[in-house]
């Protein structure tokens, strides 16, 4: 209990930044600790689901908490039609195409990391993004996009494997409740197999935590899925083996 009331002490206060992109108003919110030792410190992108709030994901995630040293953004969506729910586009989400909406959201991406390596000073190979249902395949669409940016992934609760047909590997955590109704799990078995087959992985993964499949890469990428019993709500405790997970890995040139 000490060492967690110790970690909850130390976090950062929030921040909300907001950025004009295409003459629309964007915004994020920010926890940002002073860096240690003159120490570039990572950057993580968290991305809320289709009809989710900045303010809902930093209390689901809570990313900020168990990785104090890192800039921790949690960005806003638009209004955005939906893939499996909201077709007239009411609630806010991300786009599920670089072009859906005209690359708004990568564009608001780009503009939030340019910040963030100006006024953090962040460093450029500890970059990682993870988001749950919309975040999430939101998450597979921006690394396929912007492949030289990222040094891991972690997406939650998502399909994807339509964004990595010509991408390069990534190490991969992906999160799948075995009884989710709404991203069904033979969905996200495919966009497991699809990670598998880019990363070039074992067939055969490790046991690595609990919940946890390790399988090795050739291509130095491995994935680990965490698959549990649950459903659509996104597993809260997998965040601090999500940050495991980052710490791991730092983007190679």
């Amino acid at each position: 209990m000490l060492s967690l009331y110790l970690s909850l002490a130390i976090t950062a206060e929030p921040t909300k930044h907001e950025w004009k992109v295409d003459d629309v108003q964007r915004q994020a919110i920010v926890y940002a600790s002073p860096p240690k030792d003159g120490v570039k410190p990572p950057a993580v992108f968290v991305f809320h689901g289709h009809g989710g709030t900045m303010q809902q994901a930093a209390r689901s995630f809570r990313m900020h908490e168990h990785w104090s040293e890192a800039v921790v953004v949690y960005p806003q969506g638009l209004p955005t039609p939906g893939a499996l729910t909201d077709p007239d586009g009411k609630r806010a989400g991300w786009e599920h195409t670089p072009t859906q909406k005209g690359g708004r959201d990568l564009k608001f991406f780009d503009a939030m990391l340019a910040t963030l390596k100006d006024k953090y000073q962040i460093d450029p190979k500890r970059v990682y993004a993870t988001g749950h249902s919309n975040g999430g395949g939101f998450t597979y669409l921006i690394f396929s996009q912007r492949q030289d940016v990222f040094a891991a992934i972690a997406p939650s609760s998502c399909g994807g494997a339509q964004h990595l047909r010509d991408a390069k590997p990534v190490p991969t955590f992906h999160i799948a409740g075995e009884s989710d109704p709404l991203v069904k799990m033979t969905l996200q078995q495919r966009t497991i197999d699809a990670v598998k087959k880019l990363n070039q992985c074992e067939s055969d993964g490790k046991d690595w935590a609990k919940h946890c499949k390790r399988y090795e890469s050739k291509s130095g990428a491995p994935l680990i899925t965490y698959i549990h019993a649950g459903d659509h709500k996104f597993a809260q405790e997998s965040v601090p083996l999500i940050v495991k997970f980052f710490k791991e890995h730092v983007r190679k040139d």
